[in-house]
């Protein structure tokens, strides 16, 4: 699959179903995808265990993947940001609130390279990033 043509939007959904997989093989329970609130929407919601998982995702298109030793590349993360994570926490609490969830949640991050040649994954998974 060549993602030359892909665009932002493309590679963003096609970087949440790389997700999903990741974290289904990682033994995840995928809830819901793209839920959206009054306060922004939450890209992934899972469950592991007894834990709730919001995960937000980002994703990027790149000609190879980054050395990870020398911390080469553009990052996914830089989108990350913590506006962002405070929206997206924001939003967790109202779906917390909604669906009278009493259990433990929290909000994680999966950043998704996309080799736009082949389109190959990269994928890697941070819990709790607040």
């Amino acid at each position: 699959m060549n993602l030359d043509s892909y665009t932002r939007k493309d590679i963003g959904d096609l970087g949440e179903r790389v997700a999903c997989e990741y974290l289904r093989r990682a033994g995840f329970t995928i809830n819901n995808r793209n839920v959206s609130g009054k306060m922004g929407e939450l890209d992934i919601v899972a469950e592991k265990g007894n834990t709730l998982h919001f995960i937000e995702v980002k994703s990027l298109k790149c000609k190879s993947f980054p050395n990870k030793e020398l911390n080469e590349g553009y990052h996914p993360a830089n989108n990350l940001h913590t506006k962002k994570v405070r929206k997206v926490v924001r939003t967790a609490e109202w779906f917390v609130a909604c669906a009278k969830w009493k259990g433990v949640w929290q909000v994680d991050a999966a950043l998704v390279w996309l080799r736009d040649r082949d389109g190959l994954a990269r994928v890697s998974y941070y819990p709790q990033i607040l």
